[in-house]
């Protein structure tokens, strides 16, 4: 029974009750409606033994979490973990740094193993705040309600689900923590687009080694955001993919995508026009410049290496027109 299904039967009983107002449904029914009730995303309690981003999942030189700077760096959320104070919230599979003034993610880091990924279905989405950090820090429900802003998966929701069953089902879990998303118009975040399919292009047609990636993704934090409801909203994302090829040479693609259009409309409350966003490969220097984070040895990997800043804007219409 869809989840749909599910809700009329409830309430096909609710609306015919007894006389004295109870509700009587078969045990067969009831059997049913539980076994076909739409689940919630598994979030594993133990948040102290998650092991977050995987710095030599690429194998070769350990790849470090890209370190932020000057202001940016200064403006993280920090809290206690198991080793002493950390900026970094380890998850299945990925990790998210926050921003203290924004209340949203600056960095995101995940681990993606193509030869291990589970298919797992979206369940009914209960995005939860990430316990150890004040919920002040995190932006919740209340921006998204009546409005067309959905909460964005940062870290996409497939992206770390891989391992054994368990751990899939954690890593998918995790996802739906507000650490993980930030606004994204529905025009946006719910149609197919290049932006969705860029991790999956790469494992399937770069000459990767083991079809194992890495994905740093993070919204652009400007101070000249607009503000919708007291929050500033981004108007830009940017992804960095890393792999290693089979000759155990790293490689690096950067691509960057507005909202900008989408997101002036909704401030101004005007009428959504389609095809009001785009999305870009550039070079990891550009990415480095507009997010304030040092990439290390991302930079000299970048495939659009020595091109300079003109040449390395390249739109992406397709995905064929992604350069691996």
């Amino acid at each position: 029974m869809t989840a749909p299904a599910y809700v009329e039967a409830l309430r096909q009983a609710i609306d015919a009750p007894n006389d004295d107002g109870s509700v009587t449904i078969s045990v067969e029914d009831a059997v049913e409606l539980l076994a076909s009730a739409p689940s919630s995303p598994v979030v594993d309690p133990d948040y102290a033994s998650r092991p977050g981003y995987d710095r030599a999942f690429l194998g070769g030189t350990p790849l470090p979490l890209p370190s932020l700077k000057g202001s940016a760096a200064k403006d993280t959320v920090t809290f206690t973990g198991p080793n002493g104070k950390t900026d970094e919230l380890r998850y299945h599979h990925f990790s998210v740094v926050m921003s203290k003034s924004r209340r949203f993610a600056r960095l995101t880091a995940v681990n993606i193993d193509g030869g291990q990924s589970i298919e797992f279905d979206r369940e009914n989405d209960a995005w939860s705040f990430d316990p150890r950090i004040d919920k002040k820090l995190q932006v919740g429900n209340a921006l998204y309600a009546k409005n067309p802003f959905d909460r964005g998966h940062l870290v996409r929701r497939l992206d770390p689900v891989w391992g054994g069953p368990q751990v899939a089902a954690f890593a998918n879990g995790d996802t739906f923590h507000f650490t993980n998303c930030s606004p994204q118009h529905e025009d946006f975040n719910r149609n197919p687009q290049v932006w969705a399919g860029i991790e999956n292009y790469i494992l399937n047609n770069a000459d990767s080694n083991d079809l194992r990636v890495t994905v740093f993704t993070a919204p652009v934090l400007r101070s000249t955001d607009p503000t919708f409801q007291d929050v500033k909203v981004p108007l830009q994302f940017w992804k960095v993919v890393a792999f290693r090829r089979k000759n155990n040479a790293l490689a690096s693609s950067a691509y960057l995508l507005s909202q900008e259009k989408l997101v002036e409309d909704v401030v101004a409350d005007e009428e959504f026009v389609f095809g009001a966003y785009k999305t870009f490969q550039v070079s990891l220097s550009q990415i480095a410049t507009l997010a304030s984070i040092d990439l290390g040895a991302l930079v000299p990997a970048d495939v659009l290496g020595g091109l300079d800043d003109a040449e390395a804007l390249r739109p992406i219409l397709a995905l064929e027109d992604i350069r691996v």
